[in-house]
C-alpha cells in the first residue's frame, strides 16, 4: 500500500514533522498516519537508535532526517539540516507554507536566500512526541518554547496540573498544543456516539468498557515499572483511554471510585485496575483495565432505559498498522466483518441471539491528524485539547488515590 507522504518527498507547502520517539507509539501509530494524511509530511526522527533509524529509513524512506535528542532538535533545527541529519539523507524538501500557530498566524521556517535558516526548531511546523511517558512535559515544554506546536501521546502528563501547566504555555505562545487520544476514533467508540445521537437507546443509565488482555507473563520495561516517575501502570497506559472515551461520550466526573491490583509474578505497576466515574449527568460508567483477564468480556455494554447495546472485540486499526498496512485515501479503512458487529435490544443476552446487529462505523484514526492539518492551517481548536486530557487526568489522580486509601474520591468541577 501507499504509505502516503514520506521523509522529504512531500509537495512544497506540505507542513513538516518532527516525531520524537520511534518505539511503538512512534513507529506503529504515529509515522504511518502522519504519512497517510494529506498535506503532512514526515520530516525527522528523534531517535539516538541505530536499529530504529534504519527501520524508519525502510518505511518511511532515505530522505528522511534524525536528530540524536529533542535538544539537537530544537538547538540546530531540522530546517538548517544540521539536526543530526543521518549522513545517507538528502535535503531535498520544499518550505513549508502553513503558520505554526493554532491561528495559522506565523509563518513557517523554509528557505532564505542564504540557505536554510538556522535556529530553534527551523523548518518544522509541527513536532509530534511519542517518547516515554515521564518525557512528555519537558520535551513539550521545550518544543512549545522553540515556538512550534505540538501534539502529545496520551497520557501528556503525570498529573492534571502539569496538563494545564502546559495548555497555558501553549495559549500563552499563541501555539496549538492536542494530545493524541486515538481512541475517539475506534469503531466502537464511533457507532455508540451515533446511536446516543440517535436517541434509540433512551436515557443511559450505566456505560462500561473493557480494555482487558490476557498477557499472564509481563514484558517489563518502563510501562510496566513501579517507579512513579515513570507514569507506567495500566491506570494510566490503558485508563487513559477509557477515562478519555467516558469524559467525552458523557461529561465530567464528580466522583471516582478504584480498585488496582498488581496480580502477575514478577509485575510491579498495576496489571488490573477497575475504574467507577458518577458523572455530573447521572450516568455511571464502570471501566476495566487489564493484563490478567483469562476470557474477555465485552468491549463495550451500555445500558439505557429504552435499549442496550453490546459490543465485543477491539477495533481493528491497531492490529493492521501492525501488521504493515496503510490507510489510503479513498481505499476502505478500519472496517470489521458483519460477525463483529455489535447489538442493539433489550431483554436478551446477544450472546442468545436477543437484539439486532448494528452495523459497526469504520474506525478512522487517520481523522485526527487530517483534524491537525486543519488546524494548523485554518486556526481553531484542536481534535483533543489539553484542557480535556486534563479533566481525564483529574480522573486518573482520583483513581489513583481512590485504589490506596479505599476511599471514594470527589472531583472538583
Amino acid at each position: 500500500m501507499n504509505a502516503g507522504n514520506t521523509g522529504h518527498t512531500g509537495k512544497n507547502g506540505d507542513l513538516r514533522v518532527g516525531l520524537v520517539g520511534y518505539g511503538l507509539a512512534g513507529s506503529v501509530f504515529h509515522a504511518p498516519l502522519i504519512a497517510a494524511t494529506e498535506g503532512l509530511v514526515l520530516d525527522t526522527v528523534v531517535t539516538s537508535s541505530p536499529e530504529r533509524r534504519a527501520q524508519a529509513r525502510a518505511e518511511h524512506g532515505e530522505g528522511l532526517r534524525f536528530a540524536d535528542s529533542p535538544d539537537d532538535l530544537f538547538a540546530a533545527g531540522a530546517g538548517s539540516g544540521s539536526a543530526g541529519r543521518d549522513s545517507t539523507g538528502s535535503d531535498a524538501a520544499g518550505s513549508g507554507s502553513a503558520g505554526r500557530g493554532s491561528a495559522g498566524s506565523r509563518p513557517a521556517g523554509g528557505d532564505s536566500a542564504g540557505g536554510r535558516s538556522a535556529g530553534p526548531g527551523a523548518g518544522l511546523d509541527l513536532v509530534v512526541i511519542a517518547s516515554p511517558n515521564k518525557t512528555h512535559v519537558p520535551i513539550a515544554t521545550a518544543a512549545l518554547k522553540a515556538g512550534l506546536p505540538v501534539v502529545v501521546d496520551k497520557p501528556v502528563a503525570g498529573t492534571a496540573a502539569e496538563a494545564r501547566g502546559l495548555a497555558a504555555l501553549a495559549e500563552e505562545r499563541g501555539l496549538l498544543l492536542s494530545v493524541f487520544q486515538n481512541r475517539r476514533w475506534d469503531n466502537d467508540f464511533l457507532t455508540l456516539r451515533a446511536l446516543l445521537d440517535s436517541g434509540e437507546l433512551g436515557e443511559v443509565q450505566r456505560f462500561e468498557s473493557r480494555f482487558e488482555r490476557w498477557r499472564p507473563q509481563p514484558k517489563g520495561g518502563w510501562r510496566e515499572s513501579g517507579d512513579p516517575a515513570e507514569i507506567g501502570g495500566l491506570l494510566y497506559d490503558l485508563g487513559s483511554h477509557v477515562v478519555d472515551q467516558a469524559l467525552a461520550l458523557f461529561g465530567p466526573a464528580l466522583r471516582v471510585y478504584a480498585e488496582a491490583d498488581v496480580r502477575r509474578p514478577g509485575a510491579a505497576a498495576d496489571d488490573d485496575t477497575f475504574i467507577a466515574i458518577t458523572h455530573a449527568g447521572g450516568v455511571r460508567s464502570h471501566l476495566y483495565v487489564s493484563a490478567t483477564t483469562a476470557q474477555l468480556g465485552p468491549r463495550m455494554r451500555v445500558l439505557g432505559s429504552s435499549a442496550g447495546y453490546v459490543k465485543y472485540g477491539l477495533d481493528p486499526q491497531e492490529a493492521a498498522l501492525r501488521d504493515g498496512k496503510r490507510p489510503v485515501p479513498g481505499q476502505p479503512w478500519g472496517r470489521e466483518p458483519e460477525a463483529m458487529w455489535g447489538r442493539v435490544g433489550s431483554g436478551e443476552s446477544p450472546l442468545t441471539g436477543g437484539g439486532r446487529p448494528v452495523e459497526s462505523a469504520p474506525g478512522d484514526y487517520p481523522a485526527y491528524y487530517a483534524a491537525i492539518a486543519k488546524a494548523l492551517r485554518e486556526g481553531g481548536e484542536p481534535p483533543v485539547t489539553a484542557h480535556e486530557a486534563a479533566a481525564a487526568l483529574d480522573v486518573l489522580e482520583a483513581a489513583r488515590t481512590s485504589a490506596r486509601e479505599g476511599v471514594t474520591v470527589e472531583v472538583a468541577l
